[in-house]
């Protein structure tokens, strides 16, 4: 069921759509070049080397993919992989406290006998719902609308056996509960853990980038301060001087100051502080269409505020690690295995159309568009908000917890993949912030991904944000516009009329309502997960969390979504007990 960022039960338009370019270059392809004593490297990965075919037609195929194409050419390279270690994660604070949650609810009581939870949802808030709830002794189903798991993070594979994903996904030293996650499912190895920097786009200069480097010898805060200083690309000693005041009060007030800044924009709250609008221009605009897809004079404070302390007190909070292949194969398919190992379902296909109720208001089935009723002995849904809204029960509208919902609104999000006939060379090993005013973060995924490695062509997997003006465009304007873009980040390899490098084929994904618009005063408005109804919970990054829109958020949302149900288990059970004396006297 869980679309993240499409209407799904009103079939309002989850976009994905693909094409094949003439102008394949058959000639001599590039080779990769390694440089393991240099810091800049033009592209180091792993894998198989593959053309593309000529076509380019979707699939919902969920089959592994590192196939070997017909016509393969490989290249006599010695192919080294030079992804960093796990950073050391596990003794801290916040990895601890996620870890002991988690282990709550294997260490709790047995239940005498187990819930039906039936979850409407497969993406990761809905996933982990129903592994916490399994790893208690309940039982777990999961319902997803579509053929193919994990939302907001959901993938399909083209005939050519190619991935394209809904989101440039990227898993942060900061997200405890997900690193968690990962230790649990016994795939740790499965993330490719960067370099620990973050790198910019040069916009006024084209081809170059200004980089900030976090020392690995330093703690925080000091590696932080010590990459913000050595950066003397992007803000003058000036800048910084009255960025670092200005952001005292956050430093010293601590979470009550952040929570209490989510009524101010990024653009109002640096005016405010006196900070210079350079500030804003050169690092924030870029940071805030990374956190939540639109800018800085619409995106609350809170949300930065968060990110910031996050990745200045956490050692590791701000280091990047990719997925080492397509996230409903490498990491959604684990989470199924393991709630099916302990008795739950999962059941895609099963789109929910309509909430039930019994007289007195709670839940009493789910209605399914293929004319089926589940009922269970309690319901979650975790959705996004906006189906959340669409299927809301008539009788829920004006309950102030649900009312308040109306604020919370997904925001548009296109992603970008497009392959080349060539491999790029001014490129790294990482996430990189472009500084467009069209694009957000992108990535070569031919060199930071396993399974999408190529050591002849390039993929660049980009986020086209903000998106509301582009969400009703064709693919090809969409491509246009962003070839435009690339021309300046690649002015020596990409012009956008493709005379230097050809587009082999390219795959939109349009999602016009992804995460929640954290805009300002949206923080009363995000929900609990134990709602009003009795039996009746949420699980969703827009639901009260530290986290915010994310895939941390998600995770720990569906952790404390699990946790209020093994706390209301006598209640539940003796709800249980109620319906069944009920339907026994009829």
């Amino acid at each position: 069921m869980s679309q993240w960022g499409c209407v799904s039960a009103a079939n309002l338009g989850w976009q994905k759509t693909s094409a094949a370019v003439d102008g394949r270059n058959g000639g001599n392809m590039p080779r990769c070049c390694f440089y393991l004593g240099s810091q800049k490297m033009d592209s180091l990965a792993f894998g198989y080397g593959e053309f593309l075919a000529r076509g380019s037609r979707i699939s919902s195929s969920r089959a592994v993919g590192r196939r070997q194409k017909k016509g393969v050419s490989f290249s006599p390279l010695k192919v080294v992989c030079v992804d960093y270690p796990r950073p050391e994660l596990d003794n801290t604070v916040n990895f601890l406290e996620a870890a002991s949650l988690s282990a709550s609810f294997r260490s709790s009581p047995r239940p005498a006998k187990p819930l039906k939870v039936v979850i409407a949802g497969a993406g990761l808030a809905g996933l982990c719902t129903a592994k916490y709830l399994a790893d208690a002794g309940h039982k777990p189903l999961l319902l997803e609308a579509r053929d193919v798991l994990g939302g907001k993070v959901a993938a399909w594979k083209d005939d050519d056996g190619d991935w394209y994903e809904t989101g440039l996904h990227i898993f942060f030293g900061a997200y405890p509960n997900l690193q968690n996650l990962f230790g649990e499912l016994g795939i740790d190895d499965r993330l490719q853990w960067k370099e620990h920097s973050m790198i910019f786009a040069m916009p006024n200069k084209p081809g170059e980038f200004s980089r900030f480097d976090f020392p690995e010898v330093l703690p925080a805060p000091l590696n932080g301060i010590w990459a913000i200083l050595r950066n003397n690309e992007m803000l003058t000693w000036p800048e910084k001087v009255k960025f670092a005041i200005g952001l005292l009060p956050a430093i010293l007030g601590g979470q009550p100051y952040v929570e209490a800044q989510d009524g101010l924009t990024v653009k109002e709250w640096m005016i405010k502080q006196g900070i210079p609008d350079r500030v804003t221009d050169e690092v924030f605009i870029a940071m805030s269409k990374a956190l939540n897809f639109i800018n800085p004079d619409e995106l609350s404070m809170q949300c930065i505020l968060i990110a910031l302390n996050r990745f200045l007190q956490e050692k590791h909070g701000s280091k990047m690690a990719f997925l080492d292949g397509n996230p409903p194969e490498r990491l959604c398919m684990p989470i199924v295995e393991h709630i099916q190992s302990l008795g739950g379902e999962v059941e895609l296909n099963s789109r929910i159309q309509k909430i039930d109720l019994n007289d007195d208001g709670t839940v009493k089935r789910f209605l399914l568009t293929n004319g089926s009723a589940i009922e269970g002995d309690v319901y979650v849904f975790a959705t996004p908000v906006d189906i959340l809204k669409l299927l809301l029960p008539d009788n829920w509208k004006e309950i102030p917890y649900f009312k308040k919902l109306e604020k919370l609104v997904g925001v548009p999000v296109i992603n970008v993949h497009i392959w080349f006939d060539r491999k790029l060379k001014n490129t790294y090993d990482h996430l990189l912030f472009s500084r467009s005013p069209l694009l957000s973060v992108y990535a070569d995924m031919s060199v930071t991904c396993k399974e999408y490695y190529s050591p002849n062509q390039s993929m660049l997997e980009l986020v086209f944000a903000p998106a509301e003006e582009w969400i009703s465009c064709s693919d090809s304007e969409i491509i246009d516009a962003t070839m435009k873009e690339l021309a300046k980040l690649f002015p020596d390899e990409i012009a956008a009329d493709q005379s230097k490098a050809k587009i082999l084929k390219y795959h939109v994904v349009k999602t016009p309502r992804s995460v929640y618009k954290t805009v300002p005063d949206c923080e009363p408005c995000r929900p609990l997960q134990r709602s009003p109804i009795e039996g009746f919970y949420l699980a969703g990054d827009y639901t009260k969390q530290k986290y915010l829109a994310s895939m941390e958020g998600a995770v720990l949302s569906g952790k404390f979504c699990a946790q209020s149900i093994v706390q209301d288990y006598e209640l539940l059970a003796a709800r249980g007990q109620r319906s069944l004396a009920k339907a026994g006297s009829w």
